[in-house]
């Protein structure tokens, strides 16, 4: 049955039961320390792209060997000496340029001078020009030095909606260094991470190197604002379900039922 209409003009008081009580409080403690945590990750991935930003804006260096923690390696600017292996190439597809345009990016690999070989990113060509022999002035003979971005490989997506790479038809859609370093037939491959090269790196119009972005996923401030509003939700409906009817005579809270 649904309670009796309070009359018009009783009084209220704020009287909390004990159970209840007892049962919102750790509840809300918890749904506070989730919005807490959650700002305490916006602020370390924040400060983490910072990282990344400034590491790729510092004077280039070699290349480590051994490498060491790859991770602080990511988005460090090196230089690297050595020779492309022109035909090896490998190529990445459904890449875009300018938001619409659709073609590849050309993943070469290059050998350095201390005898390490590395895959190295050199840009995105559209697709008319995906074929060495449509873009010659590309095939860098002889030893070069050139400037890049470390970045480590492997698929950074939801493993439920890994696509597939299709290595007999050359066509790959992510950084899979290990099997891409096998296709490529390198001797003593470097397979934790990879190189983009840094703009105006290739003679010719394409590959269009420059292609680093820095785009760390961060709702952490959105899943704060979530745990938060059901912290309020919550401390609303215990305050309104003990704002309750005084009994005029007596100050106790009358019967619901």
């Amino acid at each position: 049955m649904s309670p009796d209409p309070i009359p018009r003009g009783k009084r209220r008081r704020f009287k909390p039961r004990l159970w209840t009580t007892v049962a919102t409080i750790p509840v809300l403690a918890i749904l506070i320390a989730l919005g807490l945590w959650q700002i305490e990750r916006m602020e370390w991935k924040n400060a983490l792209v910072d990282e990344m930003q400034s590491r790729m804006t510092q004077a280039p260096a070699a290349l480590p060997k051994p490498l060491g923690n790859v991770d602080t390696l990511r988005f460090q600017r090196v230089e690297l000496t050595g020779r492309f292996l022109n035909d090896h190439e490998i190529y990445r597809a459904a890449q875009t340029y300018g938001k619409t345009r659709r073609g590849w990016d050309v993943i070469t690999p290059f050998a350095l001078a201390d005898g390490r070989q590395i895959l190295v990113n050199r840009g995105w060509v559209p697709t008319d020009k995906k074929p060495p022999e449509a873009r010659p002035q590309s095939l860098v003979t002889g030893q070069v030095t050139i400037e890049g971005i470390v970045r480590k490989g492997g698929w950074s997506g939801m493993e439920f909606v890994k696509p597939e790479n299709d290595p007999a038809d050359n066509t790959w859609v992510w950084m899979d260094l290990d099997r891409m370093a096998r296709f490529a037939a390198l001797e003593s491959p470097i397979t934790q991470i990879y190189v983009d090269v840094a703009k105006n790196q290739t003679p010719g119009e394409y590959p269009i190197g420059g292609q680093t972005r820095v785009n760390l996923r961060n709702q952490h401030f959105n899943y704060a604002i979530t745990w938060f509003a059901l912290a309020f939700g919550l401390l609303a409906i215990y305050f309104l379900f003990h704002w309750r009817p005084v009994d005029e005579h007596d100050g106790e809270t009358t019967s619901a039922n």
